[in-house]
């Protein structure tokens, strides 16, 4: 299939190319310049310049396409930006026949245990305006689904939120400060066993909506630290002062205690290959070393 994908040059978007022209498929790369334009056709894709917030533009480019995948992110306004992209995917694929993947995350479910993917959702305000604008798409007439990551690793712990455990400011006494007391639980995947996943859910024949995407081992913040921390410990930090350090919105995300293990994923037959993000960490401390 002819396909296109937003955030080619980025973390996950990187990855899903190389998942989608592995797996036999012509990619479409949306890019911002001549220098992006070079780096995904280095990855075997064929690359389009232009402008995500045209949403004229963008279902334009749709028109020619057979399915489309969104990985980008904006350095800044992403309700703005994502709004565009879902108005563009509505005037093209409105009619459906065509799927078009759209990324989410699992902060969307709030806390909870082994989280449902069409179970209810109670996000933080930090990513609330997700949510409006994933149920517009659901309910139009676009064959969509929407990929809801945990957090993702892979390729170097120090990317992403996995480095702000792992590489966390220290006390006095060189203790590793933790988010909160760190007990809550992080829901992790790993970026490849991400990529073929979307690549799972773009090819899927049926309806899908929303998608976890987890590796089946969620763990707690204190586990994390504790995998990198050396004889000083890990030091837990009371809710109010890491609103305090990291600002209230994203504090609150972080403190999020979620248990995701992603069935629906699982009954696409995508099996994850790596099952910890702990032994990711300790890999690439024992490299650096």
């Amino acid at each position: 299939m002819r396909i296109l994908l937003t955030g080619g040059t980025g973390y996950i978007g990187s990855a899903v190319l190389d998942a989608l022209t592995g797996a036999g498929h012509e990619v479409v790369a949306v890019v911002r310049n001549a220098r992006a334009a070079e780096r995904v056709a280095a990855r075997g894709a064929t690359a389009l310049e232009g402008d995500l917030t045209d949403a004229a533009w963008f279902a334009q480019a749709l028109d020619g396409v057979d399915g489309a995948i969104h990985t980008a992110v904006p350095d800044e306004g992403a309700p703005e930006f994502n709004e565009t992209v879902v108005d563009a995917a509505i005037r093209a694929f409105g009619h459906g026949g065509r799927r078009f993947v759209l990324t989410s995350g699992v902060w969307e479910y709030g806390s909870g245990a082994d989280l449902d993917d069409d179970g209810p959702l109670d996000p933080p305000s930090l990513v609330a305006w997700r949510v409006p604008q994933e149920e517009r798409l659901l309910a139009s007439g676009v064959d969509a689904a929407i990929v809801a990551p945990g957090i993702v690793y892979g390729h170097g712990h120090g990317r992403g939120l996995v480095g702000l455990v792992t590489d966390a400011p220290r006390t006095e006494s060189g203790a590793l400060r933790l988010v909160g007391d760190g007990t809550q639980h992080w829901t992790f995947v790993h970026v490849d066993d991400l990529a073929r996943l979307y690549l799972a859910v773009l090819e899927h024949d049926g309806t899908l909506g929303r998608v976890i995407g987890s590796d089946g081992s969620p763990t707690t913040v204190r586990e994390l630290a504790e995998s990198v921390a050396d004889a000083a410990g890990v030091a837990p930090e009371p809710a109010d002062a890491t609103r305090e350090r990291l600002g209230a919105a994203f504090a609150d995300a972080l403190l999020l205690d979620q248990d995701a293990r992603g069935a629906k994923a699982r009954s696409l037959g995508w099996i994850p290959e790596h099952t910890g993000v702990l032994d990711e960490v300790r890999a690439t401390r024992a490299e650096a070393a």
